[in-house]
């Protein structure tokens, strides 16, 4: 296996606060095993990148499966939201100086980002998905990393979905593919 990244994928207030319209229900429950999961990799060199969402204040960047939903919640994830509900990563999270942080306009990480070509400059050819929400970002990044022949692992404890059965049937499809899924608890880091 080649050298590794961690992807930590749209874990901000804005999807994690209850009181956002855009909150996934069970994200909040996997915030400390994701700390976890980015002081390990901290710990055995393994490069980490934040992978978020920021709207623009006028909406003209929201999705519009999300549109009228984001407008009529208090426009989360911009910088004219409440700070309860903005892009800010959760207080646990240990950012580094040579972490990456990265904005993407969609679902998919790759999608009209630099990662790829930051990954390829790194030499990484495996990640580590983690985040939220397991249909829409997750999967759409590990559909992606998969096409461009990267090696992708799920780390099924740090991700989550707005139900238990959304998570299962997601995290299955993605195995079917060809990911490995994994517990924080068992992974093996290695840089």
């Amino acid at each position: 296996m080649g050298k590794t990244a961690l992807l930590m994928i749209d874990m901000q207030r804005g999807f994690i606060n209850p009181a956002s319209p855009l909150c996934i229900p069970t994200a909040a429950a996997t915030v400390p095993k994701c700390a976890e999961l980015i002081r390990s990799c901290h710990a055995a060199g393994v490069r980490v990148i934040y992978i978020t969402r920021r709207y623009r204040a006028d909406g003209g960047d929201v999705e519009k499966t999300r549109k009228t939903l984001w407008e009529n919640g208090g426009r989360p994830l911009s910088e004219v939201c409440d700070e309860n509900v903005s892009d800010a990563l959760p207080e646990e999270f240990e950012v580094l100086p040579q972490d990456i942080s990265i904005v993407k306009p969609r679902f998919s990480a790759f999608f009209a980002t630099g990662l790829d070509l930051n990954l390829r400059r790194m030499g990484v050819t495996h990640l580590l998905l983690a985040g939220t929400t397991t249909p829409n970002c997750i999967r759409s990044t590990c559909f992606d990393a998969l096409s461009l022949d990267y090696d992708v692992t799920v780390v099924e404890d740090c991700t989550s979905s707005v139900t238990e059965e959304v998570q299962r049937a997601n995290i299955a499809d993605m195995r079917r593919v060809g990911a490995v899924i994994e517990s924080s608890d068992t992974l093996k880091l290695c840089e």
